[in-house]
């Protein structure tokens, strides 16, 4: 199928379809997306909607692969089908049309196929069936090697009868949720690994704004770890748009707890101050809802049900834990089919593998937890303060 052929493309949503009064808050949500996706791609598009589809036409020349690589980072768009407009709307008009299509886009005329057309115009002379009875009569008649299968035809011609009518081949697949922006923000605790990044993703394509926090630990972590945070970030961006990305120096808390807190303890104790500076990062936020974290039940130690619920206890804002089911052949396939799996991969270490413990505790107890907390009042709240004054924020696009 030859992609120059193609000054348009129609674009298919699903669950916006359902959302009753409210759902041109979700179109026109979906709409500002696509806009911004496109203009990524250096090409000039006019971008409409039309009842159940976005419309976008290409005003000037574009990159084929940019644009339907930058529309598959669309939340909410569920198919992207490259079309032809047909010009003449008379039954000769779209037989003539059909004809030319795959004259056009298909070399080879031996295939099998059907036609599935779809009359949203009710005031359309022919009904659906009539229009495909009549194009693939024409079809036949024009390329006689070809064969009607309409149970598994090698392919399929979609011809959309709305107060424009479109032809297309070809559905490419989107990424499907719901458009950004329609569900607030949220703070993503973002590593350096592959599970964060991936949490991250699967919350924003529930229409939800990211923003980020990195625990840094310097001098026992590198600049190098730090600039694997910040390219997650930049990968992230690319289906979430912006995104502020706070950097914390941790060490100081983290040296207290490793020298005044039991050493099988640890991790929950770091955990739990992490959870508590993201919280006051997300309060003075704007419209942030909540903290997002990779953690999957029972993959380490920090992640076993008592673990998640003494970590919990630190904050009182809702988090959220996407991959809380996953194993980590999961979470890594799905790390890899967004683009982050190669930079998660690379061997710089955050601080949570820094300090962490020879044989941590699998079972906390939560108040043993917070007896051993006590021995940290003296610093605590001095050392606290002085994180947060550390916050360094960089916009990631």
């Amino acid at each position: 199928m030859s992609e120059k052929l193609f000054n348009a493309f129609l674009l298919k949503y699903a669950e916006i379809g359902v959302k009753g009064k409210n759902r041109f808050v979700f179109e026109e949500a979906l709409e500002k997306q696509v806009r911004l996706h496109l203009k990524r791609t250096g090409g000039e598009f006019e971008v409409s909607r039309i009842n159940g589809r976005i419309y976008c036409e290409a005003k000037s020349d574009y990159d084929y692969d940019a644009v339907i690589g930058e529309l598959k980072k669309v939340f909410g768009v569920v198919g992207i089908c490259p079309v032809t407009h047909v010009a003449d709307k008379s039954p000769e008009g779209i037989m003539e049309a059909a004809v030319r299509f795959i004259d056009d886009n298909y070399p080879e005329k031996n295939f099998t196929f059907k036609v599935d057309t779809r009359r949203a115009n009710k005031t359309y002379p022919k009904t659906s069936m009539e229009v495909d009875a009549d194009v693939g009569e024409a079809l036949l008649n024009a390329y006689p090697d070809l064969k009607v299968d309409v149970h598994t035809p090698q392919e399929v011609l979609h011809i959309e009868l709305r107060e424009q009518i479109f032809m297309y081949s070809k559905i490419i697949k989107g990424t499907g949720g719901l458009p950004l922006g329609t569900n607030g923000r949220a703070l993503l605790l973002l590593s350096g690994g592959f599970d964060s990044p991936v949490a991250g993703y699967m919350v924003s394509k529930r229409g939800v704004y990211l923003d980020a926090v990195y625990f840094n630990a310097p001098p026992y972590t590198s600049d190098r770890a730090k600039q694997k945070v910040i390219d997650l970030a930049k990968v992230l961006s690319s289906y979430t748009g912006t995104i502020r990305l706070h950097i914390i120096n941790f060490t100081d808390i983290q040296m207290a707890i490793y020298e005044k807190c039991p050493h099988d303890e640890l991790t929950i104790i770091m955990r739990r101050y992490m959870m508590k500076i993201a919280q006051h990062i997300a309060e003075n936020t704007e419209e942030c809802f909540g903290l997002i974290t990779g953690e999957s039940i029972g993959q380490v130690a920090s992640q076993t049900m008592k673990s998640l619920y003494c970590t919990d206890d630190a904050v009182t804002i809702p988090v959220y834990r996407p991959l809380i089911g996953n194993d980590k052949q999961e979470i890594i396939d799905k790390a890899e089919e967004i683009g982050t799996a190669d930079i998660s991969i690379l061997p710089y270490e955050d601080c949570c593998t820094i300090f962490v413990a020879k044989h941590p505790v699998t079972k906390p107890n939560l108040n043993v937890i917070k007896a051993s907390e006590v021995k940290l009042n003296d610093v605590i709240d001095d050392l606290m303060e002085k994180a947060l004054e550390s916050d360094e924020v960089i916009e990631v696009s």
